[in-house]
């Protein structure tokens, strides 16, 4: 795996050398380039991939990247009335990839872009094209917030929370900012940023876009994705959340927009983040939420990305022992495993399929029954034929089959005959990972297993 890294002036410099003193043209010069250094074992990723180009005729001498030609434009006329236009031709190039957006930010394009935000005041038409620009800039680099940054948009949020397209790009840009960054997370929702997020949806939760990009913003807040942190506070966003009135405003903006399956599986993704805790997937469910799910799910079996989330919703709620009980006997199990099926190629699905028929099996005899009735266990068992190299739908079939036997044993013959054995050596074989489930599945199941001692006591002894 590439672990080293180069600076674009680098990667500029052996472009310009390959055209200069090997005759190259542009492209062979560039493919020239990126070949050599890949085959160094250099890592690309945050590299512009072109050839610098001149900004206009007067200036063939300055070649440098379009993305760094907006920037200067932008930052000659930032005071002036065509910022504007240079504002959407640097989001334009931002877009293009992680690395012009990394090499804008080398060149201090985030306080430029903070700057124009700020001096956009009550202009709306400049304001919506800062803060687009702001959103663009910062996806995949949340590192450049600043406090002066956070005070701006929780300003945006308060102060223009009646107009929706300023709300997304505020809430667009909030997400990027948070995405795998636990402490301006923390910084955020200690200044008031959930309210404020949950706020938008209750207010303007009839717009689609608005929905969407508030809700996926919540939900960024109740990740634990940041690797540098040993840590979150993910339950904790999710309860400050849920204490503002969430999980009845995700409801009233579902029942808003029951033909959008976007909007649906963005509200259902969000809810599923919520479910922290026992007496909250109880709410859900007296808000009329599973009855929701059900429905949805039943007359949504086509639309994939939403049965994932709508499964994980299910997973999410059910880890409540009483709601447990409440999606058998809505005919969860039946709607589980046919949507596995009606999708059996699709590895998240099947994932979150399994995973939701686990919980409900989870020291719950009656339920398994019901499981094994349905067919969840064959099905579980076709997901691990048609995954194999997918640890994840293996290790929740594991878990589901150990699940179903765990209280009943009378289901340990039938699920072998169907092949279980077989399937759970070869995820043992395949998924490091996944051998401590594999093996409980295989215990549980009666077959014969080699369980590792992780200490055996030798070398002495506690007393002498």
């Amino acid at each position: 795996m590439a672990t080293r890294r180069i600076t674009q002036e680098t990667f500029d410099a052996v472009v310009k050398e390959n055209i200069d003193e090997f005759e190259m043209d542009p492209d062979e010069a560039l493919n020239e380039a990126v070949q050599q250094f890949e085959s160094q074992g250099v890592d690309l990723c945050n590299i512009v991939k072109a050839v610098p180009t001149a900004a206009t005729d007067e200036t063939k001498d300055e070649q440098t990247h379009e993305v760094l030609q907006a920037l200067d434009a932008l930052q000659s006329s930032a005071s002036s009335s065509c910022a504007g236009g240079h504002l959407e031709r640097f989001t334009e190039q931002c877009k293009k990839g992680f690395a012009q957006r990394h090499l804008a930010a080398q060149k201090d394009a985030y306080p430029i872009i903070l700057s124009c935000c700020e001096r956009a005041g009550e202009d709306r038409e400049a304001l919506l094209a800062a803060l687009s620009a702001l959103a663009a800039l910062t996806d995949g680099q949340p590192d450049l917030l600043d406090a002066a940054g956070r005070d701006f948009l929780l300003g945006v949020l308060g102060a223009w929370r009646g107009d929706a397209a300023v709300t997304c790009a505020c809430a667009r840009a909030v997400r990027h900012f948070c995405l795998k960054h636990e402490q301006n997370r923390q910084d955020l929702a200690k200044a008031g940023v959930l309210g404020l997020l949950t706020d938008a949806v209750a207010r303007l939760g009839g717009n689609v876009d608005v929905v969407r990009e508030a809700c996926a913003a919540l939900r960024v807040m109740t990740f634990d994705d940041d690797v540098r942190v040993p840590f979150g506070l993910a339950h904790d966003h999710a309860k400050i959340i849920v204490e503002h009135g969430g999980l009845k405003v995700l409801m009233e903006a579902a029942r808003a927009h029951p033909n959008n399956t976007g909007v649906l599986s963005e509200l259902c993704g969000t809810l599923s983040r919520l479910a922290v805790r026992n007496e909250f997937c109880q709410d859900i469910v007296e808000l009329g939420g599973l009855k929701f799910m059900m429905t949805l799910l039943a007359d949504s079996l086509d639309h994939q990305e939403l049965v994932k989330q709508v499964l994980g919703a299910l997973r999410a709620i059910a880890g409540n022992d009483d709601v447990k009980d409440a999606i058998v006997k809505a005919g969860g199990t039946e709607l589980i495993v046919m949507a596995m099926n009606r999708h059996m190629s699709n590895p998240q699905v099947c994932e979150q399929g399994c995973a939701a028929m686990s919980v409900l099996a989870l020291r719950k005899p009656n339920n398994c029954q019901v499981i094994m009735d349905t067919g969840g266990a064959l099905a579980a068992l076709q997901a691990m034929k048609a995954h194999p190299g997918d640890a994840n739908v293996q290790r929740q079939s594991c878990m589901l089959l150990r699940n179903l036997v765990a209280r009943t044993e009378t289901f340990s013959q039938p699920i072998l005959e169907m092949g279980a054995e077989a399937l759970i050596r070869r995820v043992l074989a395949a998924h490091r990972d996944c051998g401590d489930v594999g093996r409980a599945a295989l215990r549980d199941l009666g077959c014969p297993v080699e369980l590792r001692e992780l200490w055996t006591g030798k070398k002495g002894s506690l007393t002498n």
